[in-house]
C-alpha cells in the first residue's frame, strides 16, 4: 500500500491538495489495516486522514531545499524506465 505514496516535496508544479489527501489516506489505510473502515470506525478514520493531511501540508510548507524543483513528467519517465529495467515491462 505505502509504495503508492509518492514524494510530494520540491516538485514543479507543487503538490496539490488532492495528492496530499491521497497520500494521507494511503498512510492511514496502512496504519489501520482498513481500506474502507466500518461505520463504527469511519469517524476516527476520517479524522486521522484530515490530521495526517494537515501535518503533511505543514511539513511540505516548512521544508527548505536549494535543489531545483523536480519536473513531474520527467520523474514519471524515469520511474517507467526503472520499472522496465527491473521487471522487463512498463507497469504504468
Amino acid at each position: 500500500m505505502c509504495r503508492s505514496i509518492k514524494t510530494l516535496f520540491n516538485f514543479e508544479p507543487p503538490a496539490t491538495e488532492l495528492e496530499i489527501r491521497d497520500a494521507s489516506l494511503q498512510f492511514v489505510r496502512k496504519l489501520s489495516g482498513f481500506s474502507v473502515p466500518s461505520k463504527a470506525n469511519e469517524a476516527a478514520f476520517d479524522a486521522a486522514v484530515e490530521e495526517v493531511a494537515a501535518s503533511a501540508r505543514r511539513l511540505i510548507a516548512g521544508l527548505v531545499t536549494h535543489a531545483e524543483p523536480k519536473n513531474r513528467e520527467a520523474e514519471v519517465v524515469k520511474a517507467r524506465e526503472r520499472s522496465t529495467q527491473r521487471f522487463g515491462t512498463d507497469t504504468k
